[in-house]
């Protein structure tokens, strides 16, 4: 096995690979991910990908790993351990958080991540919702090329790092919505092509009420279709609207870090800060 490049590599052939472990993503997923992040393959004598590994770097300081995959021929040959270590070399002196899969977990703290909670993932044939009555003082609009500068800063509050560059991209390719009150952005949502049919993520908000304001129009517009949202809320009224708009849990997930701790409040933050409610995807965060 020889290491190559992931974003020189092909398209196809990262999509063979995980589609041999069961995972949602089209080609066009993978060619997302390969626009934000950074990434390794194993690759093996033929030109053949066994196995992959990406980084998303967020800031100077922080990343997250994902798109950790081993071909089902490689997984018990320590494949794993050997990408990772590849990668743990590639992002030395950053933080990193990144969301394990059952089957990897035991290698995660092995390499010293240390489990920080739980990321319920939440799809189905979605329901259209009830019609609900806006957030007190509060309007809803479509979100525009011209609010990245402010759906960044929110973002940031909530998810500890700087991630323009995800967002501008996912501002190309998404439809938003933003909560405005008092003339500024306080909550918003962004929903894509994903898979089997469409994500929502990130949502940020500052409570439920916020949060579910901004997904409702999505869970609407794609009632009858199918619908996923990856959130850490486990119980509560966003978490209950979820349910009754047909996204009941299917599996979870666990996040975990290694360096500073990702989700825990820190020096400076504000005491009613935004939350992250929905995760941009299991491997960006």
């Amino acid at each position: 096995m020889r290491i190559a490049d992931l974003n020189a590599t092909d398209l196809d052939q990262l999509h063979a690979l995980s589609i041999s472990v069961g995972w949602p993503h089209r080609a066009e997923d993978w060619q997302f991910v390969r626009e934000v992040g950074e990434g390794i393959v194993a690759m093996d004598e033929i030109g053949r990908i066994q196995g992959s590994a990406m980084w998303f770097p967020y800031g100077v300081r922080f990343a997250t790993i994902g798109m950790v995959i081993t071909s089902p021929r490689l997984q018990s040959n320590g494949a794993g351990q050997w990408l990772m270590g590849h990668v743990l070399d590639r992002v030395a002196g950053r933080d990193l958080g990144l969301n394990a899969t059952r089957a990897a977990r035991r290698l995660y703290h092995t390499l010293n991540f240390s489990r920080e909670a739980c990321v319920y993932q939440c799809n189905g044939e979605a329901i259209a919702p009830p019609e609900l009555d806006r957030p007190a003082g509060s309007v809803l609009r479509v979100l525009e090329l011209g609010d990245l500068d402010a759906i960044v800063e929110l973002d940031e509050a909530a998810f500890g790092a700087d991630r323009s560059k995800l967002l501008g991209r996912l501002l190309t390719c998404s439809e938003g919505i933003g909560l405005i009150r008092g003339g500024k952005i306080e909550a918003f949502s962004l929903c894509r092509r994903f898979g089997r049919g469409h994500v929502i993520g990130p949502v940020v908000a500052m409570n439920d009420e916020d949060a579910i304001a901004v997904v409702h129009p999505h869970a609407h517009r794609h009632a009858a279709t199918f619908l996923r949202l990856d959130t850490r809320e486990k119980e509560g009224s966003f978490s209950n609207f979820l349910f009754r708009c047909g996204l009941a849990v299917y599996d979870t997930v666990t996040t975990m870090s290694r360096g500073r701790r990702w989700l825990t409040i820190r020096e400076g933050d504000a005491p009613h800060k935004p939350r992250t409610y929905a995760l941009a995807s299991q491997a960006l965060g």
